[in-house]
């Protein structure tokens, strides 16, 4: 039985029934959201958002909106702190470095509970020139600041828009510091009324001190409604 208030994906994610009075679980965290052309992931991002909102009133929220313009997001949450619309043509070192500022003045209560959310990282790419090293050097400057800090790192990217089924060296390597790799894809056995599509969470859960790891992996289908996603698990639909 789900804890009340909770459903399956904010279980995948280790969210508590009142975290209210427990840390934010996603402190110190990266969450990688790999979706398709076909399903959209964009949805997982909304579902953290929500959750840090409702949880973390004083949760502060930088967003880098490559894939859509900002009143998107504000039309979905009607919430959000964006940091950045598109990037400056000096480069992604100028955006990190607001980045740091944005946080640096930030109320020391909102800076208890920060998010960095990308949007995405196809995106980023090509406001990078296309240069896959100027990313990954983002990326790792976003990591590292977020996991020292205790902050949360969140980024979407599209896993299927690379040729000839080839995955850039770059995506493995990030696809290896993610904490958390959220795959959505669409059903094997092609479109349904009832369910959109399907996830798989894999969630490393580490204890750095003792230098022992765990990983959990839960998959279930999903179906977008009107105001909300419905997580239930194979076969339970009737």
């Amino acid at each position: 039985m789900e804890p009340q208030g909770l459903n399956l994906m904010d279980q995948a994610l280790g969210f508590h029934s009142n975290m209210t009075q427990q840390p934010w679980p996603l402190c110190g965290r990266f969450v990688l959201v790999e979706d398709c052309v076909d399903t959209s992931g964009a949805f997982v991002l909304h579902h953290i958002l929500k959750r840090s909102f409702t949880s973390r009133p004083s949760s502060a929220v930088i967003f880098l909106a490559f894939a859509h313009p900002i009143n998107h997001y504000d039309r979905v949450l009607r919430k959000l702190c964006p940091v950045e619309g598109k990037p400056k043509h000096d480069g992604l070192a100028t955006v990190f470095e607001k980045i740091e500022r944005v946080i640096s003045e930030l109320h020391p209560e909102n800076k208890k509970f920060v998010t960095v959310v990308i949007d995405d990282i196809s995106c980023l790419e090509v406001a990078a020139n296309g240069s896959s090293n100027d990313v990954l050097d983002f990326l790792h400057y976003c990591y590292t600041l977020t996991s020292e800090n205790g902050y949360a790192l969140v980024a979407l990217n599209h896993q299927d828009i690379y040729s000839d089924g080839e995955r850039p060296a770059f995506m493995l390597e990030i696809e290896y510091l993610a904490d958390i790799l959220i795959k959505v894809d669409p059903l094997a056995t092609g479109l349904a009324k009832d369910v959109h599509g399907q996830v798989m969470v894999l969630n490393k859960e580490t204890q750095k001190q003792q230098g022992i790891s765990s990983i959990k992996i839960q998959n279930f289908h999903f179906k977008i409604k009107e105001n909300n996603i419905e997580y239930f698990y194979a076969g339970t639909r009737t």
